[in-house]
């Protein structure tokens, strides 16, 4: 019988993106599209339709492709995450995968720039550090828009561009370019990035121009641009705050407590706009009544909404020293969310009885409405009820009517009292407190940077801080009280290698004086716990050694994150935490906010499931870390803005870190880090111990280590990489000092290094090698790896100074709250 030819050109069986995937998943080996045909059915004319879906699938991450055949993402032990390159010019891999360690990729990426997605295959597994890899294909790149640096015209039409981001080392030569746009050497442009022409140039395509480099408003741009920070919002979303009332209605009252007599105040920084939450204390018996209230803000953003799907892209408002980028429209954010002072508001109030020690007892939730009875900032709350200036309060008692003003100065001492209280308990129970300084812009009457300046930071802030722990506290035992999800603030335990070397660089440094293991000659996990670290940092304070303590046990701390599941927060040594403070400003308390409003019965309020929470989790967590690296970054040009043309200047400078090739240094002054490089110190040839953090002079010995106080020159701001270039000046010694700087070493100290250099010579004896000609950088004993990560991520301990935790407030900043 003859056999019947398929027509061609008939409709194929029926498939799609889920067949083919199952049919890749099923099979015992990588296919290629000339295997995948006939498993379908379908005729070798019909392969662009499946090479479509593959690449679809490649796209979206569920397949890889290995030279011509195709496999799951999930049958290959390939790990998926983001390219971070640090400072030193070396790579890591941060998986997808928050449970895993950081990958080390060296310097070959395989043409994977910062911020890329990639697949790595792990070539080299590691016991105690991270495990080695290689990145075998590009996901997805991270930037499909970069900020260039002009550097030249190439011609017509032409420029050479390198990207403003020092970690993409590459040129872009752009062609037919609108001369309109009048670009001009060391102009700042957007540049979308097409093809590869040589292994450091690519081509592009100009499509905007920000404007000259030095100018503050172009650098934030620039930052901005950088790390994706929106700035409009979609037209629908403008609509539907449009649409919102100006004041809330006498109907959403209904079935709320009723809170607008209560002398309610808010707290915040001079120049905020968008008040989210206010606080009142009473007496009840021998201790405390604190109240919490929250803007209400899921009561006017619907899940799906235009508003809910940009907040949600959004993650979290972004801030910067001239500007923000509120994660909803200025109608909510400062206008019907916000609890601005003598209007009725909307909120989520929590009430939490405490003892006259500070201690939590019974807690309530409740839909309320409140009015607000005073804008207070920082400083005037500082003045009111921490240094209780007479002239203050008779201010505030004449400003509002009917004995108010009474009222609110008895509640604010309160206040005073139990947060002083809250804060003894806290710091008992193991709570880190890293009290770091944080830089503010200073801008002229033009609006040009002039200097960076330490915020001032006082009990009034504390004041604030202790009651938003406390209320998220509160919210997260309340959601498992009723056996609810929640979306938790997680904060893993730090590295205990890192905290390792730490104890032991103290033994060796202070001998007998050092902290004490809870059993000598081992660790135990007594060392590592929250009070044994709260210890620590309190038996160095005041002390030489702080600054070197504080940094290491920071840089020893892992990032928060948002999760499902319940670890605790480490950094707070709190068993249960959530962000529920801050529905304005972070979507992650939005979240939480429609699980109490579910909590307390609105079955219409939405109660996301583990997976989803899980996925919610992950890129709210990635969406914090967008904005932590656009704030550094855009501090950092705007210390080299300061900087510029101020070199010969010394300053006071402390060292924060070494290698095996220089160090850094904070300027206290301008609140920056600089770098000196040993190839600048003359006077000898230095050696790093990193065993016991210094450098060492061969001759002199002289010592610089972590933590110690010198005097810097500037030499050098370099703004296209970044970087602000110092030098060491020499000390003045009088006559008859001993030349070696090294005299505050310790007799053990002395004894040890002079082990060591014996060790090395009789090394280099039987190895028949001697001094290597490479510079003044002898990094001999302990030199790591150019490109150890340590310190690479500031803290993952939601501290109370930095973003991760809480709010800024207006364009300046301000306010740090919820951890």
């Amino acid at each position: 019988m003859k056999k019947t030819k398929r027509n061609p050109s008939s409709p194929p069986p029926p498939t799609d993106h889920r067949v083919l995937l199952k049919i890749m998943r099923e099979s015992n080996r990588p296919l290629s599209p000339d295997d995948i045909l006939p498993m379908l059915g379908l005729h070798r004319r019909k392969k662009g339709d499946v090479d479509d879906m593959l690449k679809d699938l490649v796209a979206q991450g569920k397949l890889i492709k290995l030279g011509r055949a195709y496999a799951p993402m999930d049958r290959v032990n390939l790990i998926t995450g983001k390219v971070q390159v640090q400072r030193s010019g070396v790579a890591f891999l941060i998986p997808d995968d928050p449970r895993r360690k950081d990958v080390f990729l060296g310097q070959d990426t395989g043409g994977a720039w910062h911020g890329d997605k990639v697949a790595v295959a792990i070539t080299r597994e590691n016991a105690r550090k991270n495990h080695e890899g290689r990145v075998v294909r590009i996901i997805e790149r991270g930037k499909n828009v970069l900020t260039v640096r002009v550097v030249r015209a190439a011609g017509p039409g032409s420029y050479l561009c390198k990207p403003t981001d020092p970690r993409l080392d590459f040129a872009l030569l752009t062609h037919d370019t609108d001369a309109a746009l009048g670009l001009a050497t060391g102009d700042i442009a957007l540049v979308a990035p097409g093809d590869q022409v040589d292994a450091a140039v690519w081509e592009g395509v100009v499509l905007s121009r920000l404007g000259p480099e030095n100018e503050a408003g172009v650098q934030e741009a620039l930052v901005k641009a950088n790390h994706g920070v929106p700035t409009s919002f979609p037209k629908q979303a403008l609509t539907e705050a449009a649409a919102l009332p100006a004041q809330p209605a006498e109907t959403d009252f209904a079935q709320r407590k009723d809170l607008q007599k209560v002398p309610f105040v808010t707290i915040d920084g001079a120049t905020a706009r968008d008040f989210d939450d206010a606080i009142y204390v009473e007496q009840k018996g021998k201790g405390y009544r604190l109240w919490v209230a929250i803007a209400d803000v899921a009561h006017y953003v619907p899940v799906g909404s235009a508003l809910d799907l940009e907040a949600y892209e959004r993650g979290n408002s972004y801030y910067f020293p001239a500007s923000v980028e509120p994660m909803f429209p200025h109608a909510l954010s400062n206008g019907l969310c916000s609890l601005n002072p003598n209007v009725p508001r909307l909120s989520v109030a929590v009430c939490m009885d405490m003892d006259e020690r500070g201690l939590p007892g019974e807690t309530r939730v409740m839909n309320a409405v409140i009015k607000s009875h005073a804008r207070l900032t920082y400083d005037r709350a500082r003045d009111l009820c921490v240094d209780k200036l007479p002239e203050a309060r008779a201010e505030l008692a004449a400003e509002l009517p009917g004995g108010e003003g009474e009222a609110v100065l008895t509640m604010l001492d309160l206040a005073e009292q139990l947060a002083r209280q809250m804060r003894q308990r806290r710091l008992e129970r193991g709570s880190l407190d890293f009290d770091l300084p944080e830089g503010e812009v200073r801008f002229d009457a033009a609006g040009n940077p002039e200097a960076m300046v330490q915020r001032e930071r006082h009990f009034a802030h504390q004041l604030i801080e202790e009651f938003m722990i406390a209320a998220n506290e509160a919210v997260s035992e309340y959601l498992q009280a009723h056996a609810l999800p929640c979306l938790y603030r997680v904060h893993a335990e730090p590295d205990r290698e890192k905290l390792e070397t730490l104890y032991t660089l103290l033994s060796r440094l202070d001998g007998e004086a050092a902290p004490k293991r809870a059993k000598a000659g081992r660790f135990t996990d007594d060392d590592f716990a929250p009070e044994a670290l709260g210890r620590l940092l309190h038996s160095v304070a005041g002390t030489e050694r702080e600054f070197l303590v504080n940094r290491m046990v920071l840089r020893s701390m892992k990032q928060a994150r948002y999760q499902p599941e319940n670890e605790g927060h480490f950094g707070l040594a709190s068993e249960s935490y959530a962000h529920f403070t801050s529905p304005i400003r972070r979507y992650a308390d939005l979240i939480i906010h429609r699980l109490v409003k579910r909590a307390l019965g609105d079955q219409h309020s939405p109660a996301p499931g583990f997976k989803k929470l899980a996925e919610m989790g992950q890129h709210l967590s990635g969406r914090e870390r967008v904005s932590q690296e656009a704030e550094r970054e855009c501090n950092k040009r705007y210390a080299c803005l300061v900087l510029r043309g101020q070199e010969g200047r010394e300053f006071k400078a402390i060292v924060s870190s070494l290698t095996d090739y220089g160090f850094w240094v904070e300027l206290p002054e301008v609140l920056a880090e600089g770098f000196i490089r040993l190839s600048t110190m003359l006077d000898d040839y230095y050696g790093y111990l990193k065993e016991r953090e210094m450098l060492l002079g061969e001759r002199t010995g002289r010592v610089i280590r972590t933590g110690q106080a010198v005097r810097a020159k500037l030499i050098g701001v370099h703004l296209d990489r970044l970087e602000i270039d110092l030098e060491l000046v020499a000390e003045a010694r009088k006559p008859g000092d001993p030349e070696a700087a090294g005299a505050d070493l310790s007799r053990r100290e002395r004894r040890a290094i002079e082990d060591s250099r014996r060790a090395d010579r009789a090394r280099q004896k039987r190895t028949g090698g001697g001094k290597s000609g490479g510079g003044r950088s002898a990094g001999k004993s302990g030199s790591g790896k150019a490109g150890d990560k340590s310190g690479s991520r500031r803290s993952g301990s939601d501290s109370s100074r930095g973003k991760p935790g809480g709010k800024t407030d207006g364009t300046s900043g301000g306010k740090r709250r919820g951890r």
